[in-house]
């Protein structure tokens, strides 16, 4: 059963940065983008396995380190590429505290 689980103030986060949560072997990257919108997603790349959190937020995306494959933060898809997506989690945001639903 997934629950929600308190992981980190907003303000924590930088704009255009991201903060990594490792949670029962998983790397789950939560990024900020510059209209302060937070997604959460898978940290490895479907591709080489990069570090997604190493990457650069522009609008909605993030771009890996490694191949420069762009990620929609949204919905984990891969663009211009036939790949599997990365996985997306869910995220609510309650006075200023971010929470991730695992």
């Amino acid at each position: 059963m997934k629950t929600w689980i308190k992981i980190i103030n907003q303000e924590e986060i930088p704009i255009m940065g991201s903060r990594v949560l490792e949670y029962k072997n998983q790397e789950i990257a939560i990024f900020k983008n510059r209209e302060n919108k937070i997604f959460a997603i898978n940290n490895i790349c479907p591709h080489k396995s990069g570090k997604l959190s190493e990457g650069l937020v522009h609008e909605n995306f993030i771009t890996c380190p490694l191949h420069s494959w762009d990620i929609n933060l949204s919905t984990g898809q891969v663009l211009n590429e036939d790949v599997t997506c990365s996985n997306i989690y869910e995220i609510k945001l309650e006075n200023n505290i971010i929470y991730i639903k695992l």
